[in-house]
């Protein structure tokens, strides 16, 4: 039986696929001043002992990675095949020429599409020698074991586009998300602390919007809830926070939780 760890969650985006600002956008949110309405791609760092392994590197990875003085993780955990979930892969490389080959763990067609958008990486022969070197991790809708920790994935629905939520001990992390079936919810009991999607205001086709992420997390019931992958459309940070049930915090990029 693997013991409970000390985690320390950092993120690294909180944004939507375009993030914010949006290039050319006027939108006074676009246009705030205010750090924490300035949002890179979705992602987390969580950490326990001295491992470290990052959710999703999309094209922000390199400018998340120097900001936080990161140059060492020892894998990356994909929650789906969407860009702004995977378009930083490349910039694995200097991580992989300090610390050696990469693990990444993905649903198989996760790691189907990663093959075919970069498809040098994982060329047999005749490898470009700057290429990024990684070790494939299939996983599947059970728990899989990383060093001294138990994940379980959470499988939900992006529309028409499967999805793997996790959760490490007593914090879950799912984003991407619009249906989760209830046999899945059960995995989340007794959770502490969740993060959440909450792209905007209005409904969304493929995305919880403020409603549906705060009848989720009631129906959850978690000590605390993070909101992320938000977009422009939700408002202004202090606003919107100002307005959260008090367990429910908006996040931002660079906020640090342990638990």
């Amino acid at each position: 039986m693997i013991n409970f760890r000390k985690l320390k969650i950092t993120f690294l985006g909180t944004g939507t696929s375009q993030g914010i600002p949006i290039i050319g956008s006027t939108h006074p949110v676009c246009l705030s001043k205010n750090p924490k309405d300035k949002r890179l791609r979705v992602s987390v760092l969580i950490e326990w002992d001295e491992y470290k392994y990052v959710i999703d590197c999309g094209p922000d990875f390199r400018q998340q990675m120097l900001r936080e003085n990161c140059s060492k993780i020892d894998g990356i955990i994909f929650t789906h095949e969407h860009s702004d979930h995977v378009a930083g892969l490349d910039d694995i490389r200097p991580l992989c020429y300090w610390n050696g080959s990469m693990n990444i763990y993905a649903h198989e067609r996760v790691i189907k599409s990663i093959k075919k958008r970069y498809d040098y990486i994982f060329e047999a022969e005749n490898k470009y020698p700057g290429a990024p070197d990684v070790v494939i991790n299939v996983i599947e809708n059970k728990p899989f074991k990383l060093p001294e920790m138990e994940v379980v994935p959470i499988n939900a629905d992006h529309h028409f586009v499967q999805v793997f939520g996790f959760r490490f001990q007593d914090f879950a992390y799912l984003t991407d998300i619009k249906t989760v079936e209830a046999n899945e919810i059960e995995k989340l009991k007794d959770i502490k602390v969740l993060v959440v999607n909450a792209l905007r205001i209005t409904p969304h086709i493929s995305h919880f919007n403020l409603e549906e992420a705060l009848d989720f997390i009631n129906l959850i019931k978690p000590e605390k809830a993070y909101l992320t992958h938000i977009s422009h459309l939700l408002g202004f940070h202090d606003n919107v926070e100002k307005e959260l049930p008090k367990n429910v915090f908006l996040a931002y990029d660079g906020l640090k939780i342990t638990l």
